[in-house]
């Protein structure tokens, strides 16, 4: 039964091309974070706090910027709105090597602020391309290719600055994101379906669709990007509270192929099951990983349960609000949702690193699952009383465009997150997670 939903989704016209240039033109972006880091102490010889700062500014451009580039996608189109943030990105990263740490700050709040909305456009596309009965499939293929750029992209940016310095790879991550943002704009995929361009739906006032319910869903995301985040920073320190910190990146990515899986399986049921639940039963379990003893091994498996919710709960909750707004203000929406994944992913960092250095990675997980469940349980009371507005038919081909929230400096609400599930293939064993707000997310 998963074999043929996926048969059928991929048949479509176009699909096929598009979820291959979104899984390529990913990469870039989801390796900026961990480039600026490594040449801000590298190169500029500075500390973890000064590429945190940059970090940081990248964040909240980037969280400020998703539902603004959003809506102008919603007014204006994909085409502009890509020209615009690809010109941006490139002019910065081709000066950021000459930039001086004081110039860099202020670049990495500009470069969030015209992220390019590549995570966004492509979910957006996906919606318009794929029948409304076949979402939850598009949904989980499309989440499983940002798994696999966020294992790709980390990694590759770790290896080009070991390899060719710092500079050079400056260089490469802009011919990279001008080379996404060219063939997504040569490819301009539809954001819209047939029946909604046909429909000529006007701009719609934010009091129809930013409602409570929709509010208590964002809520929500940010959790669960608090909850990932948090179980990154955890299992470092989990390692290297047990002198295995040369296993870590192999646990790291086995997490990732956890959440494939459970993606892959997810996107197969005839049926998905509510954000609420899924995001509940990920805290759940997430919350006594950090009792497990044995070594890294057993850690693995601990993460396995949690591990297999990661993309069905992060997709489910983009379908959702994909569900509760309108076609008119659906990037706008999108936009808002990487800003949430943005703001749990920033303020997991601190909070998780308090709590490990002050009680160790059992509290921290035990705290960040309690977290999850509260918010999940908060969401499901608002949302039940605050049903969504009746904007536009139920389960139309609406669009899902969680910006991948990248900006300049990282790609932003990840801490950790790939945006639909754990970030695989950072270089964590080298120290940088804990001391630098990297992306888990968008992403998102």
């Amino acid at each position: 039964m998963a074999f043929d939903r996926y048969r059928r989704v991929l048949a479509l016209p176009g699909v096929r091309t598009l979820l291959l240039v979104g899984m390529i033109a990913r990469i870039p972006l989801t390796g900026t974070g961990m480039t600026l880091t490594l040449h801000v102490v590298n190169d500029q010889k500075l500390g973890f706090l000064q590429a945190g700062l940059v970090g940081t500014a990248s964040m909240a451009g980037a969280a400020i910027g998703s539902p603004l580039v959003g809506r102008f996608v919603d007014r204006r189109g994909l085409r502009p709105v890509l020209a615009v943030t690809t010109i941006v990105q490139l002019c910065l990263w081709c000066a950021a090597p000459a930039m001086p740490y004081a110039v860099l700050l202020p670049a990495a709040l500009i470069g969030g602020l015209f992220s390019q909305p590549v995570f966004g456009a492509i979910r957006q596309c996906v919606a318009a391309m794929v029948p409304v009965e076949n979402h939850q499939t598009g949904f989980a293929l499309d989440s499983m290719g940002v798994e696999l750029s966020y294992m790709v992209g980390p990694a590759l940016a770790v290896a080009s600055v070991t390899a060719f310095g710092g500079t050079a790879t400056m260089y490469g991550v802009a011919a990279g994101l001008a080379g996404s943002g060219v063939a997504l704009y040569l490819l301009n995929p539809p954001t819209r379906s047939a029946e909604e361009d046909a429909g000529h739906e006007g701009a719609v006032s934010r009091r129809q669709w930013l409602r409570p319910g929709l509010l208590a869903l964002l809520c929500l995301v940010s959790g669960l990007t608090f909850v990932l985040t948090t179980t990154e920073l955890s299992v470092v320190a989990m390692l290297k509270a047990d002198g295995a910190t040369a296993w870590t990146g192999l646990v790291i990515a086995l997490w990732c192929a956890f959440s494939l899986v459970g993606g892959f399986v997810y996107g197969g049921l005839s049926r998905g099951l509510p954000p609420v639940v899924l995001a509940g039963g990920l805290a759940v379990l997430t919350a006594p990983v950090g009792l497990v003893g044995g070594g890294w091994g057993w850690l693995c498996l601990a993460l396995v349960p949690a591990g297999l919710l990661c993309a069905p709960a992060l997709s489910s909750t983009v379908d959702a609000v994909n569900r509760r707004v309108p076609a008119a203000a659906r990037g706008e929406a999108m936009g808002l949702h990487g800003t949430s994944l943005t703001i749990g992913g920033a303020l997991a960092g601190p909070l998780a690193g308090g709590l490990l250095d002050a009680h160790g990675p059992a509290w921290a997980f035990a705290v960040s699952g309690t977290v999850g469940v509260a918010l999940a349980l908060l969401a499901a009371l608002v949302m039940r009383d605050a049903p969504a507005a009746a904007l536009a038919p139920a389960g139309s081909s609406t669009a899902t465009g969680s910006k991948g929230v990248s900006g300049f400096a990282a790609p932003a609400g990840s801490g950790g997150v790939s945006g639909l599930g754990p970030a695989a293939g950072s270089d964590v064993t080298a120290g940088l997670d804990a001391a630098t707000p990297l992306p888990a997310p968008a992403a998102d």
